[in-house]
């Protein structure tokens, strides 16, 4: 990992957060390079959350409605447990975005994003 070109980026939330490290530079990594997202930047969540977030935009080509908007993405291991509570506090940590990612990174490296709001809100149909 510390060969990596976007180790730099990541060094000192990976070292302060060890537990979270991997789901961090894979899911880093997965938006700046496969997904190409633009302006992102990582955040430290707190000590609460213990970790980071990463923020950014979509790339401009993709043909969505927010491509503008700035979207948040929390990792995460596929063997932690999380609770409600826990989101919360992210959502918190983040001053109350309209909505948030989870990245769920698993042992092979694959990650799923879910799409997380506060509250109960129907989806769109």
């Amino acid at each position: 990992m510390e060969s990596h070109p976007s180790y730099p980026k990541l060094s000192i939330l990976v070292q302060k957060y060890p537990l979270s490290a991997g789901s961090l530079f894979q899911t880093y990594n997965d938006l700046v390079l496969a997904q190409q997202w633009r302006d992102v930047q990582v955040t430290d969540l707190g000590e609460t959350c213990k970790r980071a977030s990463i923020q950014g935009k979509r790339p401009a080509h993709i043909a969505v409605d927010d491509v503008d908007t700035t979207l948040h993405v929390v990792p995460c291991s596929m063997s932690e447990s999380i609770s409600l509570g826990w989101i919360s506090d992210v959502f918190k940590a983040l001053s109350n975005p309209e909505s948030l990612y989870l990245a769920i990174v698993t042992d092979d490296s694959s990650i799923v994003y879910y799409k997380l709001s506060p509250g109960i809100v129907k989806p769109f149909v």
